[in-house]
């Protein structure tokens, strides 16, 4: 449930005199209404004048409903005229700093008092809510403190379902209710799944929902993710999106080309001792990669004094005696 807590501030010049101002940006009020919106004829002053001098000796008002006097300031506020002192908070009677009011019930109000006496507090962040307004779980919220408890997303647009007290988001809630009842919750749909579930790299589905997002077709062991997406092998292989050499899994970042495959970064590995290569120099023998050290132990002759391979044709020394 959702309310709005509606904000007004006066004209950015509210003030007119009585008797000799520009015409107002006042609009339809009582009987005002002609202020601000007659149309005369500019170029004649004497008319303008007169005209104006007419409606305002008629104009009332808005709080007190008393008449203007010659020379008055007049405050304007979204059509309706008001004396000067009048102009005021309906709690304190003080007025508005730079003419910002707050407006309930047709009554206005100065920042601190409308807060005081009208604006809810939000449940999460404990400040008070101007604007829109979110009503749930027995309190009030601002739009983006009004959360899923367990993965945080906002809940405002979305909806919500309570669940031990808690207020979730439905494939949290789902989740959830999967989990107290023994069962799987389906990865396409975020449902619980009732029946036996297929299971793809530790993931469950329906069965019927463990289909290509692109083609619809029923997908194998063979299916490839991306994004949180299913697809088969085919309509993958048209995204060109690299598929690791080690993993089979596409690549989405920063890609390595070596030994005529492509691989993550981090399953670029020695052969020997598996510690990825990070950008490093890798030394590649009989189709596998090897660091430098290990390349020297398994397969290269190494320079006596750096300890580094001897790249190309080395020079054998001996001595006589």
């Amino acid at each position: 449930m959702e309310s709005v807590l509606k904000i007004s501030r006066s004209a950015t010049d509210p003030y007119f005199t009585a008797d000799h101002s520009a015409c107002s940006t006042s609009s339809s009020h009582s009987s005002a209404a002609d202020l601000g919106c007659l149309h005369l004829d500019h170029n004649n002053p004497a008319d303008l004048l007169s005209n104006m001098s007419n409606a305002l000796a008629n104009a009332a008002c808005q709080r007190c409903q008393a008449r203007f006097a010659p020379a008055e300031r007049i405050v304007n506020s979204n059509g309706e005229l008001y004396h000067e002192q009048c102009f005021v908070c309906a709690q304190c009677f003080r007025p508005f700093p730079e003419g910002l009011f707050y407006e309930f019930e047709g009554r206005k109000y100065c920042e601190h008092d409308f807060q005081m006496l009208f604006a809810p507090c939000c449940g999460s962040c404990g400040e008070f809510i101007i604007g829109r307004v979110i009503k749930a779980m027995n309190n009030n919220w601002h739009p983006g403190c009004f959360r899923c408890e367990l993965c945080d997303i906002e809940l405002a647009d979305l909806g919500f379902v309570k669940n031990a007290g808690r207020h979730l988001c439905r494939p949290c809630h789902n989740r959830e209710k999967a989990k107290g009842l023994g069962k799987y919750v389906c990865q396409r749909c975020h449902l619980v799944i009732d029946e036996q579930p297929l299971m793809f790299k530790n993931d469950a589905y329906h069965p019927d929902h463990f289909s290509c997002t692109h083609c619809g077709k029923e997908l194998t062991a063979e299916a490839r993710e991306l994004k949180g997406e299913l697809y088969c092998l085919p309509c993958h292989d048209k995204m060109g999106v690299p598929i690791c050499g080690a993993c089979r899994r596409p690549i989405e970042g920063r890609v390595v080309n070596a030994l005529g495959k492509q691989w993550h970064v981090e399953h670029f590995v020695c052969a020997k001792c598996e510690k990825p290569f990070l950008g490093h120099r890798h030394y590649e023998k009989k189709g596998l990669a090897y660091c430098e050290t290990h390349y020297n132990q398994l397969f290269g002759d190494v320079c006596y004094n750096c300890s580094h391979v001897i790249e190309g044709d080395g020079t054998s020394l001996w001595s006589s005696t």
